[in-house]
């Protein structure tokens, strides 16, 4: 009877605040000291009993709870708590296991409700995921990858994914006579209850098999190691992912395997910037090409060259547009725009000639830039 036994916490000599660390540390001296290998006291084996009882309540977290609510009142036949805080099963209080669905419970009880999908059909597998890393113009162009050695599970081809020889070699499960569920009787607060759950012998599937597969031992599937080919389609960028289809971790009850999606890297580009489909590159440009306007070509990501005009005057930094020369939209194929930044370089090293023309050219001038800022500060 509950009320005859001692309370957990004093019979490992812990207090009720004390941690897993302490429970265990008290358990393990107090186990040794009284195991009946060490202790031939005539009590030792009936302490034992009592501190391993403490001890299997207490290291458990939803034991513990329930026995800090209830008392030992919860593990007792009869009693209205359970081994693990759940108020319908319990090997030691109601003297069953129960590992049914509670939905079925109810909705027999009840007369109807919803009932949960059968865990044990066709489940597809996990998806998984890898990078590969390619070059900048193999994005936008395009191109196909092979990942070498490439492992996944495939459905066997002699049972056609069966498991079962000749693919067909089933008998009826006796266990549940074909219908992949079996009836059990649960005893709850409400009294004795019947639960039905998937067959554990064939899995719900109703059927058993009779001779395996020798090429899969009676899995339905098979490891095999190949070189994936990847199709990379033009325009994708940096980071986006592509699908392949069925090549991810196996199914479960013969459901289809998970997909694999390849994370593509995009290396960077020596003068090429993606920004979204729009291209940027900087040109240097020399301050004679700057001040008197000029043509020239352009490299794009898809033509050697395209021809822009510099208009004279340009200053550094400004930006020109060359329409519809950046990246063609992976889905529409509406292409971007490239953008040309203008870098305008100084001449360090003048010959004699040049130098002349530049101080001529100081001479003539009547708007000069600098002087300009400083009377600006004169008004």
């Amino acid at each position: 009877m509950a009320e005859n036994k001692r309370d957990y916490y004093e019979v490992l000599g812990v207090s009720k605040t004390a941690t897993k660390e302490e429970i265990k540390s008290a358990y393990r001296k107090l186990a040794k000291e009284y195991h009946p290998d060490n202790n031939k006291s005539p009590d030792a084996e009936k302490k034992f009993m009592e501190i391993q009882e403490a001890y299997d309540v207490l290291k458990d977290d939803q034991k513990r709870k329930t026995y800090d609510q209830f008392g030992h009142a919860a593990f007792e036949q009869g009693g209205f708590g359970p081994n693990n805080g759940n108020p319908f099963g319990n090997s030691s209080g109601f003297g069953f296991d129960f590992d049914g669905d509670l939905g079925d419970i109810f909705s027999q009880f009840m007369g109807g409700g919803r009932r949960r999908r059968n865990p044990e059909g066709p489940i597809k597998g996990n998806d998984v995921s890898l990078r590969i890393k390619i070059s900048f113009m193999d994005a936008i162009l395009g191109r196909s990858v092979t990942i070498p050695g490439f492992q996944y599970y495939k459905s066997c081809h002699s049972c056609n994914g069966t498991g079962a020889k000749n693919g067909n070699d089933f008998v009826t499960c006796p266990h549940c006579n074909g219908s992949g569920r079996i009836k059990k009787q649960v005893r709850t607060l409400f009294g004795i209850m019947e639960s039905e759950q998937a067959c554990p012998y064939c899995n719900g599937t109703g059927k058993m098999i009779r001779n395996k597969c020798p090429d899969c031992n009676g899995n339905g599937y098979v490891k095999v190691k190949e070189d994936l080919l990847v199709k990379i389609p033009a325009g994708i960028n940096n980071g986006q992912q592509i699908k392949v289809k069925e090549k991810g971790d196996r199914g479960i009850n013969g459901g289809p395997n998970g997909d694999l999606y390849v994370e593509v890297i995009v290396q960077e580009h020596n003068v090429f910037k993606r920004d979204g489909n729009d291209i940027h590159i900087e040109i240097p440009l020399d301050i004679v090409d700057a001040a008197l306007g000029t043509t020239i070509d352009i490299p794009t990501v898809y033509k050697e060259s395209v021809s822009l005009k510099i208009p004279a005057g340009i200053q550094n930094d400004n930006v020109l547009r060359l329409k519809g020369e950046g990246v063609k939209d992976l889905r529409s194929g509406v292409p971007g725009d490239q953008f040309v930044h203008v870098n305008i370089k100084t001449p360090t090293m003048l010959n004699k000639k040049q130098k002349e023309l530049l101080e001529a050219f100081r001479k003539e001038e009547t708007d000069n830039v600098f002087k300009r800022f400083i009377n600006s500060f004169k008004k």
